[in-house]
């Protein structure tokens, strides 16, 4: 959860940042460094949730198994 609220006040810096009055070079650097955070912690959340994913196809069990043993009826 924490990095989703990383992800929030990102967003927020980056929406509220051309109204701050940076000058431009700052502010096309801040901007590509928060661009670039952003795509990071959104990788990392990416990374997490299929993590979660495998580990819970992992833990169910296929009870019903299809015997395919090339014979068409």
């Amino acid at each position: 959860m924490r990095k989703a609220r990383i992800l929030l006040a990102l967003g927020t810096w980056l929406v509220i940042l051309p109204y701050l009055g940076f000058p431009y070079s700052w502010k096309d650097i801040l901007t590509i460094l928060t661009g670039l955070g952003l795509v990071y912690l959104s990788y990392m959340l990416y990374r997490d949730y299929k993590k979660k994913e495998d580990k819970n196809k992992e833990k169910s069990f296929d009870n019903f198994k299809d015997s395919d043993d090339g014979k068409t009826f």
